[in-house]
């Protein structure tokens, strides 16, 4: 078959940021050495070169984030498809977790009394984690606007955020409102996003450490 490239399975990603290292080389773009290994594996799970303009970056946020999970840090997350998405095994080899509160029976009761939506509540119950907590949030724009609520009500602060919801409604001022703070974060400006594009920041992150 014509322009069909044979490729080893083990090789297919290997091959695939080869040609993203490419394609970036001819757009001109040059990206930031720490920010590199991040930024290409949110291009390579959606194929959009967007994101090499768009992906915005506290100072030394990548440090930051892989210090964080080196310690132990706990990662949450607004939807279990992100969560699914995480390499759980290897986040475990440093002492973290997972967690996923939108599914919980609690949470919708809660939201639904308090008439908000579960997003919010999960916010509110992550914050309670005893521990440092890395929110990696790639759907609900009302989960980062709890995140900001909380921090104005209070002195308590996320270990670090990854904003990066998808959609058109208050997605862009939701994420705008995280830029404002002193979080540590990686937050992808505009409308793109999603619960995949948490996921690989996530795993771009764990990828870049070794265990002890």
């Amino acid at each position: 078959m014509e322009n069909i490239e044979y490729v080893l399975p083990g090789e297919i990603e290997k091959r695939s940021f080869a040609i993203i290292g490419e394609e970036l080389k001819e757009r001109g773009i040059v990206l930031p050495p720490e920010q590199e290994p991040v930024t290409k594996r949110v291009i390579h799970t959606s194929a959009d070169f967007d994101y090499a303009k768009t992906m915005t970056y506290s100072p030394h946020a990548v440090q930051i984030a892989k210090e964080l999970i080196a310690g132990g840090a706990d990662i949450v997350t607004d939807t279990n498809m992100a969560l699914a998405g995480i390499n759980k095994k290897r986040l475990g080899e440093f002492g973290g977790t997972v967690h996923c509160f939108m599914a919980d029976e609690d949470v919708a009761r809660e939201a639904k009394a308090r008439q908000v939506t579960r997003a919010t509540v999960s916010m509110e119950h992550a914050a309670n984690i005893d521990k440092p907590v890395i929110f990696a949030v790639g759907n609900a724009p009302t989960a980062l606007i709890s995140l900001y609520e909380l921090m104005q009500k209070s002195d308590w602060r996320p270990a670090f955020i990854i904003g990066v919801p998808v959609g058109f409604v208050n997605v862009e001022a939701a994420k705008e409102l995280i830029l404002k703070t002193d979080v540590p974060h990686i937050v992808n400006r505009g409308r793109k996003g999603g619960s995949n594009v948490a996921a690989a920041i996530v795993n771009a992150l764990l990828y870049q450490i070794r265990p002890v």
